[in-house]
């Protein structure tokens, strides 16, 4: 009730300003994507082909509830903005309120086919990829390097796993890591496994009850080939895969590799816990890399921070991916002012200025090059979309966004002692039963 009393006044105050000749943009508040946006509508507007009518004025309203308030507004047949931020995981909610897009002719090579998908629902264009989001496996080269440097330390590393993974690894390059070996450097490197540890904690896990540490975690159980349902629509969660994903997260909580108080962590906590030279390795949004390989932001750790794909399962590499993207509004009042905004933001020249604003839009090869000194993650982004990215199947259905939420309350409640592994799993398999219908 709350929620649905928050939409209405959303709407009411959006609707109370009436169709606007602007070509009005409704945005994520925040972070780079406010920063890159803000870019961008400047250079647009600043064009001598686009019209005083036509030019973009950014609206922008609190992440908290965003996606539930936007429902309400597309729902109710709000005309306060006619281009609004769309998310893969929440497309299957807003298609039925929006109308389908039409890029500019270079998007197909600019974006490719993978990073189009995520914009795409029953088919169909929705919208304009903008910042596409994956993870990256951080870690500390310089520590690694003097551990596999070290033999007494390879024999102390084999002690660890042997004693917590029930096998004795050796140390490898971290580009050769599976989650295993992820899981044995976390414990060699945290104190309270191994006293002689420079660091105080091995990794640092997101393990808040929040949808969107869910997403950082799943990659885990992807890669033992986990996936939410199969092709005749039966809920698989209750698998080997999951269950594997479940319990390495425990095991590394319980044994103290990632702060106690994890359990109220999400991205910015686990940011400045890397940032603080006390953590070794983390997996991670990609949108972090910016500012724990500045030098300003984190000079403790960005001389010495290196990233990768995630670790491997025996499926190969996997990394959750979503997009944000900009779509059209059905009821927008300057439909074709629209239109022409969202078609030049899917050219090169407005994808470029994005990147260079801090925007992580997934580019091919030949673009991105363009922008690799500056932006060498984006670089890594591009590849990793293509070669390890996935989206569950069910992943950007309408109940999508609900089915995270689920999952990280019963996972967390896993994680936190509260309920064993059985329980929590068939809460999720019963309740994803019915969201999925």
């Amino acid at each position: 009730m709350a929620m649905r009393l928050l939409g209405s006044v959303f709407v009411g105050g959006l609707m109370l300003g009436g169709a606007q000749a602007d070509v009005t943009v409704l945005g994520w508040p925040g972070g780079p994507e406010e920063t890159a946006l803000r870019a961008v509508a400047d250079v647009y507007n600043a064009r001598p082909d686009v019209a005083a009518e036509n030019k973009v004025k950014l609206l922008f309203f609190n992440r908290d509830g965003f996606w539930d308030k936007l429902q309400a507004d597309l729902a109710a047949g709000s005309n306060a903005f006619d281009i609004n931020l769309l998310a893969t995981y929440s497309i299957g909610r807003y298609a039925p309120f929006m109308e389908p897009v039409t890029l500019s002719d270079g998007a197909g090579e600019l974006f490719g086919p993978a990073v189009l998908s995520t914009m795409q629902f029953d088919g169909k264009q929705y919208g304009v990829p903008t910042d596409l989001s994956l993870h990256f496996m951080y870690y500390r080269k310089d520590l690694i390097d003097a551990l596999m440097s070290d033999d007494a330390a390879k024999a102390r590393y084999a002690e660890i796993s042997e004693k917590h993974l029930g096998k004795a690894l050796q140390p490898k390059n971290p580009d050769d890591w599976t989650w295993d070996d992820f899981a044995a450097t976390a414990l060699y490197f945290t104190k309270s496994v191994n006293p002689d540890s420079p660091t105080r904690y091995g990794t640092v896990l997101q393990l808040k009850n929040l949808l969107f540490n869910i997403m950082v975690w799943q990659s885990i159980p992807r890669s033992y080939g986990g996936d939410w349902k199969d092709a005749q629509g039966n809920i698989t969660i209750d698998s080997d895969a999951f269950r594997k994903g479940l319990e390495l997260y425990k095991l590394l909580y319980d044994a103290g590799a990632t702060p106690r108080d994890s359990l109220s962590y999400e991205f910015a906590e686990a940011n400045a816990a890397f940032a603080s030279g006390q953590v070794a390795a983390m997996l991670q949004w990609n949108a972090a890399a910016t500012d724990l390989t500045d030098p300003q932001k984190s000079p403790t750790v960005a001389e010495v921070t290196k990233t990768m794909a995630p670790p491997a399962g025996p499926e190969g590499r996997k990394t959750h991916i979503h997009g944000l993207g900009l779509g059209l509004n059905k009821n927008a009042p300057n439909k074709e002012g629209a239109k022409a905004f969202l078609s030049w933001l899917s050219t090169k020249e407005a994808a470029l200025d994005y990147a260079r604003n801090g925007g992580a839009p997934a580019l091919a090869p030949k673009a991105v090059a363009e922008i690799a000194d500056k932006r060498p993650d984006l670089v890594q982004l591009g590849e990793y979309a293509g070669a390890y990215g996935y989206v569950m199947n069910g992943g950007a259905s309408a109940n999508a966004l609900a089915i995270y939420e689920l999952q990280a309350k019963e996972f967390t409640g896993y994680w936190s002692g509260q309920q064993d592994i059985d329980t929590a799993l068939a809460n999720v398999k019963k309740g994803m039963t019915d969201l999925l219908k």
